[in-house]
């Protein structure tokens, strides 16, 4: 591993290499925060492509680009005396300080929860009007709601065991089925069942977090396997000569199984 010179020698590097591309690239040259934005998210989801595929070769490509683009930023901040680098992380810094008074200070904490709990009553005193408030709109609303479900146990509002939550899951589920029972075939309140089709997903983001399980993760893994069992059906359909259209879904399920042998 590279010591810490070497790490700061390579982020000077960083820092002159975006100066000479801001002054001699056209593309560089005309860019604006808004205009990498979209861009910046795209590359925060292809770290998170390469965490999920415990890729760590491409993580640190995914980093490195992400890198640039907080670079890019600041950059953009210096040109119009608004801020730099350097503000950018001495704000940071003096907020982790801030933050971490059991650190820094002389606070006592016995557990991860404490930490968890001074950080939000921080938050508060520092301005922000609800706890809730740094929850950003525009996350996905799975993610968005496990952080809200986290923000709001760091000052004490949550169920004190995995059973209640489960409790819930199964209470919100019984309400689902009475607005939308199938078997029934009646025709049904569309925006009411949608309203308690959210309950139940909120309700075992809930318990997903009780049990350590991080949502948002578990079912794009569940995407990424079905993917990959549905592209091998499609394949093996293929060197039969077989459309999917025209095959029943028992001799679509033939392949179904074998995808899933294979794993």
């Amino acid at each position: 591993m590279n010591n810490r010179a070497e790490q700061l020698k390579a982020f000077d590097r960083l820092l002159t290499i975006m100066d000479e591309l801001r002054e001699q690239c056209p593309w560089d040259k005309k860019q604006t925060m808004e205009s990498l934005r979209y861009l910046t998210i795209e590359e925060t989801y292809e770290l998170s492509d390469a965490i999920l595929e415990k890729d760590l070769t491409e993580v640190k490509k995914e980093l490195g680009d992400l890198m640039l683009h907080l670079v890019f930023y600041s950059k953009i901040g210096a040109e119009t005396n608004d801020f730099d680098i350097a503000d950018v992380l001495n704000g940071v810094c003096e907020k982790l300080i801030k933050r971490h008074p059991h650190i820094y200070g002389d606070v006592k904490i016995n557990s991860e929860e404490d930490v968890k709990r001074n950080w939000e009553q921080l938050k508060l005193k520092e301005g922000n009007r609800s706890v809730l408030a740094g929850v950003p709109k525009s996350l996905p609303a799975m993610v968005k709601a496990f952080r809200i479900q986290e923000k709001v146990r760091g000052v004490g509002f949550d169920w004190d065991d995995k059973r209640q939550v489960w409790a819930k899951v199964e209470e919100e589920l019984q309400e689902f089925q009475e607005e939308f029972n199938v078997a029934e075939n009646e025709k049904i309140d569309a925006e009411k069942a949608a309203q308690e089709f959210g309950d139940v997903l909120f309700a075992l983001i809930n318990y997903a977090r009780f049990i350590n399980i991080e949502p948002e993760a578990a079912l794009e893994r569940t995407n990424k396997k079905f993917i990959k069992r549905f592209t091998y059906l499609e394949a093996q359909a293929q060197k039969q000569g077989k459309q999917l259209a025209d095959m029943t879904l028992a001799e679509m399920d033939v392949f179904w199984e074998e995808a899933k042998q294979m794993e």
